[in-house]
């Protein structure tokens, strides 16, 4: 409780020390939730979908997502924000880090070090450099998180350097982090990690992506260096039609064992029914034979085709209704139900509230 009380009295102080001498400051106040009921077919026992999925993961019930309240501030020179969540989302892909922090969605704190130039340098937890699905659902194309999102960092601790250009056509960002999604400090020290951010909008209809993460991950006994590469292109094809192509790729080596990869792409298509509805498909297929990322003790690892289609229908300006079916089918039998099986499929429908 001490480190909420001295991460809000930092951000109060930040935010009173540049209101009086600012006319353009700004603080915003804003919930979330995001209620949800997911059947999957293969009918798991112990009514939780696979260690791999980190969001909806509860089976036939109905639950909470994720739900959180945030204090934003913003300044010309100055930013911050404080959101403090709870749901499915912070159990699961939380659950390595210590109890005060798994409630953090963010807190972070940012300085514009050029008048004339759009230079910040921010410090604090922060949403993931890498990929274009982030860990708010309203924010994404599809009801559920590709594989790619979901075993890829969702945040990330640490200070970013970034620039934007006075067209808004480019944005770069160095970054220096605790590690691999990690928000504490392991008590014996870590090597930082490193990760850079290169966005380019050469037109309104197109913007190309790439981002990177280097770093030394420490698991158990393990002590390997990780190199991991996301690259993702989003094209406004018309006003009704949109695409996501996203390619994931990473290497890892220890001392004891060969170069092992991983690589993920995924192809998403929006189509915008009416001003109130929408349609989104995605195909996606993830390759870690060497179960870096997952691990599932069969010979060929975690090699896995997934299809999925959802509809979106914006029922009041605050309320959003989802809906959404997805298959997995995977190279060997990893889904461990009262039988195993090569496939599992479920149908979710959602309700986000946002404020």
């Amino acid at each position: 409780m001490m480190r909420y009380t001295w991460l809000c009295l930092v951000l109060i102080l930040s935010i009173e020390s540049f209101a009086q001498e600012d006319s353009t400051k700004s603080i915003k106040v804003s919930t979330y939730v995001d209620m949800y009921y997911s059947y999957d077919f293969s009918n798991p026992m112990n009514f939780e979908k696979p260690d791999y999925n980190y969001n909806y993961k509860k089976h036939n019930q109905l639950n909470v997502n994720m739900a959180f309240v945030k204090l934003g501030y913003q300044s010309s020179r100055m930013r911050s924000n404080l959101a403090l969540m709870t749901g499915n989302y912070a159990m699961y892909n939380l659950s390595p880090e210590p109890n005060w922090a798994k409630p953090l969605l963010e807190a972070n704190i940012g300085y514009k070090i050029a008048k004339q130039q759009n230079i910040w340098v921010d410090a604090g937890v922060m949403p993931s450099h890498i990929g274009f699905e982030s860990a708010i659902g309203a924010d994404c194309w599809n009801l559920s998180r590709s594989l790619l999102a979901e075993n890829s960092p969702y945040y990330e601790t640490g200070i970013k350097l970034s620039y934007t250009n006075k067209k808004e056509d480019l944005y770069f960002a160095f970054h220096v982090l605790n590690g691999w999604q990690k928000i504490a400090i392991p008590s014996q020290g870590a090597t930082p990690s490193a990760g850079i951010q290169l966005t380019y909008k050469p037109s309104n209809y197109l913007t190309l992506n790439y981002s990177n993460f280097i770093g030394r991950i420490h698991l158990d006994s393990l002590n390997a260096l990780r190199v991991f590469h996301n690259l993702y292109a989003i094209y406004e094809a018309s006003p009704k039609t949109s695409l996501i192509f996203g390619f994931d790729i990473g290497t890892q080596k220890n001392t004891q064992s060969k170069v092992a990869v991983w690589y993920t792409p995924v192809l998403i298509a929006k189509l915008n029914l009416n001003s109130k509805s929408k349609i989104a498909g995605r195909i996606e297929y993830y390759m870690d034979k060497n179960q870096v990322i997952i691990p599932t003790a069969t010979p060929n690892g975690f090699q896995t085709f997934g299809v999925s289609v959802n509809y979106d229908r914006q029922i009041l300006p605050y309320l959003l209704m989802r809906t959404e079916l997805k298959q997995y089918n995977s190279k060997d039998r990893i889904y461990r139900y009262e039988q195993t099986t090569a496939t599992q499929t479920t149908a979710t429908m959602a309700f986000i509230l946002k404020f």
